[in-house]
């Protein structure tokens, strides 16, 4: 399973982005009855697995979760099956918003889950700077 994510870059406070997951390579299973999770992690500590934070997650079976608070009212999770796409909407950024942020699957359960060690496959990130 390959995850690539696109959209980061760099917004004002205030700004907006959406971020893009595409999924592909996909055997025995399909993007449409695997969960979809995006995480985060702060400047600097990509290589800290563990310390990713989890943001919401999108499944078939648990519709979409939501795991950090501060993301509540401000981002959105959609997925688009045809396209094998999941997508995470981001306003009203702030500068705590900053980071690298992944999207990750795993084809051991239909189930979301909220820590990064359930999660087996993942893209290679896409950073976000909020800064004036």
């Amino acid at each position: 399973v390959q995850l690539v994510e696109s959209g980061g870059g760099l917004v004002q406070p205030g700004g907006s982005l959406r971020l893009s997951c595409v999924a592909s390579g996909f055997t025995g299973f399909t993007l449409e009855d695997s969960p979809v999770a995006w995480f985060r992690v702060a400047p600097g500590r990509e290589r800290e697995k563990l310390e990713r934070e989890s943001i919401a997650c999108i499944s078939k079976f648990d519709g979409v979760l939501t795991y950090l608070e501060s993301a509540t009212g401000r981002f959105t999770l959609s997925r688009d099956v045809a396209e094998n796409t999941v997508y995470l909407q981001m306003n009203n950024l702030e500068p705590d918003d900053s980071g690298t942020y992944y999207c990750a699957t795993r084809s051991r359960s239909r189930y979301c889950g909220s820590a990064a060690f359930q999660y087996s496959y993942w893209g290679q990130g896409t950073p976000v700077t909020v800064s004036a």
